[in-house]
């Protein structure tokens, strides 16, 4: 009886440190959920370009915010349109310390990660944090410290996705660009170039 009250205990304590950590939406200003069409104070609408081979979600450069260099917005055009997607703000400050300084931080707002998303030999720190919201809603939280990947963004940046959003474009995007008369056949081309297709 004494080990099943302790046991029910722990288990409400374990739920409770989950719930604890609401799903965030914002940050900066900019609303995971929102409308594109409500913040055209706030971006440059001469940067609004297709994301390559996703033309249905498009994204744009924010102008200047306090605390943060530079930043996007990338929001549908199929399903919802307008629709805001993803939010990817870099700090002004890109030194390790603040990184840490930035961690600490959201594991007290947030709880601990969810998964370790860098590398091995840490060129780039990154933690996920995966979130649930009352409308069930999928949100993904990124914190990120790279230090020489020139193929990304050196520095510290967030990025917070609505993960169930962009599915939700991607299966609409697919079904308006199938092309029913090619449609079973890819596999009828003429055999593959294998010297043309591998490197020399």
């Amino acid at each position: 009886m004494r080990m099943r009250m302790i046991y029910t205990v722990l288990l409400s304590l374990f739920f409770s440190s989950v719930c604890m950590a609401a799903a965030p939406h914002e940050i900066a200003g900019y609303v995971l959920g929102g409308n594109i069409g409500d913040y055209q104070a706030f971006i440059d609408p001469k940067t609004d370009m297709r994301i390559r081979y996703f033309e249905s979600i498009h994204e744009v450069e924010v102008k200047r915010i306090p605390g943060f260099k530079s930043g996007l917005i990338r929001y549908g055009t199929c399903a919802e349109k307008g629709r805001i997607l993803q939010i990817k703000l870099k700090y002004l400050d890109s030194s390790k310390t603040f990184y840490d300084e930035l961690l600490e931080r959201f594991k007290q707002r947030f709880g601990k990660p969810s998964e370790w998303q860098g590398d091995p030999f840490h060129v780039v720190i990154a933690w996920k944090w995966t979130f649930t919201d009352k409308e069930n809603n999928r949100i993904s939280l990124h914190l990120q410290h790279n230090t020489r990947d020139l193929e990304d963004k050196l520095g510290n940046s967030v990025k917070l996705s609505l993960v169930n959003g962009i599915e939700k474009e991607s299966r609409c995007f697919d079904g308006k660009s199938e092309d029913p008369d090619k449609t079973g056949k890819e596999g009828a081309s003429e055999p593959p170039d294998w010297d043309r297709l591998l490197p020399r």
